[in-house]
């Protein structure tokens, strides 16, 4: 009996080692991808295009909410630039509103002209009507509500303060005025306690409490699939997270091996309290994994910035913890930095870039989407078309040099014809009284100073056509024509020298204009 008391000993002894030896070993595993950089992230491109889509349409809405509150629908960009941290507006108010002609409209008031003013286009307008629509319906009210009630029953005093369901309210999807239109409809649902203090500066110490548990919404997302087959639970497994890497992912041995094991672990609920897990125990790891998968699932777009995912979990003691499972499973949430600040997307959620479950608010903010991207398209438009004018004006001027020089071109193409003329007129009349030898070399001149003519005309021509783009190719075209007119003679004397008599012609109008050969020539004609 004492030796079969010692064998089973032993044997829980060896049990014990060996349990303690592989969660040793898992422990050892974790901590490779505890933060250390070991795991090389890659980016996905149709998960940051779902972010980056969005960009700037948080403070749109808010500066459009801001707008319709006021009475008369319009404020003077004064007071914007007041509250710009306020309505979370990027860079200066008046190139934001500037840069959105379809949503904003700016004016100066009559009688007043000092700041101006701004209001929102009858386009935002529409859209916003539809949204009051849809936050009044029945069906909407219903679904804010549970959101709100599983993010209470996830809290483990069952209470969120409501500054922290402020940074959450756009993720939520509850309406501008949710104290009033949706928590006093749901009173065995939930209710605001605790006084705000209306002192300057003050924190808002208001938070909104649980006042009835639900068992039906109490099951997490994960725990419907599996209950439902979605999930392999024909061999009783544990409940799995389904993963997806980007393309180009690669894994470590070390850490397949490691999450292989990790997913066998059993599954605790998110609204479970599981304060009893050890903190740094990859059971624990699995229950912070599900509490966050759970969150992320309640939001409508199933993402949300990653320091609004951390202030809750620091009010929920797990902001140290949510960290490390955003940087150890990358199969299951994806940090996106497009936008400038990092934002959380579950994986889960999206199939190529598009969130797969389709709700009305979404639709609506596609709508506000669509509408920002037509301003940037018509904004590049007109880009365009003012780049297309400036080059039609550059052209005008083109032509307008053009025509300048071809007009110059055509007066000094006038003036070389009159002077040509006027000398051939000069050596027609002049050589009258030669011989027919005489006349018929002249001819040939003639010819010859209409070729030249010609020539400068083509010129002319050929210097016109090409445009000028500054004065100084203005100014070269009249140095060539002044060349050109100074070249005349040496090229009449060549061509005449082809021909073989620019002697004779010119000894014969030497001879005629001195007097002593008029005086023989008048002698040679009067008889004897």
């Amino acid at each position: 009996m004492w030796f079969v008391f010692l064998s089973s000993q032993s044997k829980s002894i060896l049990k014990e080692h060996s349990l303690s030896k592989h969660c040793h070993h898992l422990n050892q595993l974790r901590n490779l991808v505890d933060g250390s950089g070991s795991i090389k992230l890659v980016r996905d491109r149709g998960l940051d295009h779902a972010v980056e889509k969005e960009k700037n349409l948080l403070p749109l809405v808010n500066l459009k909410n801001f707008i319709k509150g006021e009475p008369s629908k319009s404020i003077p960009i004064s007071v914007i630039v007041e509250n710009r941290e306020r309505l979370k507006i990027p860079y200066r108010p008046i190139d934001f509103i500037r840069q959105y002609p379809s949503f904003f409209e700016e004016f100066l008031p009559g009688g007043i002209g000092i700041h101006p003013h701004i209001r929102l286009t009858s386009e935002v307008l529409t859209l916003d009507a539809e949204e009051q629509l849809m936050y009044q319906s029945d069906s909407y009210k219903q679904q804010v509500a549970d959101r709100l009630l599983k993010l209470l029953m996830i809290s483990r005093i069952h209470k969120i303060p409501l500054t922290i369901i402020e940074h959450l309210k756009w993720d939520v999807g509850l309406p501008q005025d949710y104290i009033h239109s949706i928590i006093p409809e749901f009173p065995d649902y939930f209710r605001v306690v605790g006084r705000k203090d209306h002192a300057f500066g003050s924190e808002n110490k208001q938070a909104l409490e649980l006042v009835c548990w639900s068992n039906e919404l109490a099951t997490s997302v994960m725990e419907k699939k599996f209950m439902n087959g979605e999930m392999n639970n024909a061999e009783r497994k544990p409940i799995a997270f389904p993963l997806q890497f980007t393309a180009g992912f690669e894994m470590d041995k070390k850490y397949k091996k490691w999450l292989d094991d990790w997913q066998k672990l059993p599954y605790i609920s998110p609204y479970e309290n599981a304060s009893y897990l050890l903190p740094k125990s990859d059971e624990s790891d699995k229950w912070v994994v599900s509490v966050l998968h759970e969150i992320l699932h309640i939001l409508v777009p199933k993402k949300s910035e990653k320091e609004n995912l951390l202030l809750l979990g620091e009010y929920l003691g797990l902001r140290s913890r949510f960290k490390r499972a955003l940087l150890q499973h990358p199969g299951i949430f994806y940090l996106s930095h497009k936008i400038g600040t990092y934002t959380v997307v579950l994986r889960e959620g999206y199939k190529r870039g598009f969130l797969i479950e389709r709700h009305p608010l979404m639709t609506l903010r596609s709508q506000y989407v669509h509408l920002v991207n037509t301003t940037v398209e018509d904004s590049d438009a007109a880009k365009v078309q003012g780049k297309s004018t400036q080059q039609e004006s550059k052209g005008k001027k083109v032509d307008g040099k053009a025509e300048l020089v071809s007009n110059r071109g055509e007066e000094h193409k006038e003036e070389i014809c009159e002077s040509s003329n006027a000398k051939v007129e000069e050596a027609s009349d002049t050589d009258d009284v030669d011989n027919d030898d005489e006349e018929q070399s002249h001819r040939v001149s003639r010819k010859n100073s209409a070729n030249y003519r010609a020539g400068i005309v083509q010129r002319v021509n050929l210097d016109v056509k090409k445009p000028s783009r500054n004065s100084r190719r203005e100014s070269s075209v009249g140095r060539i024509q002044l060349k050109t007119m100074k070249r005349t003679p040496k090229e009449v004397s060549r061509r005449e020298q082809m021909h073989g008599r620019h002697r004779d012609d010119k000894s014969s109008q030497q001879r005629s204009k001195s007097p002593t050969s008029r005086a023989r020539l008048t002698s040679k004609k009067t008889p004897t």
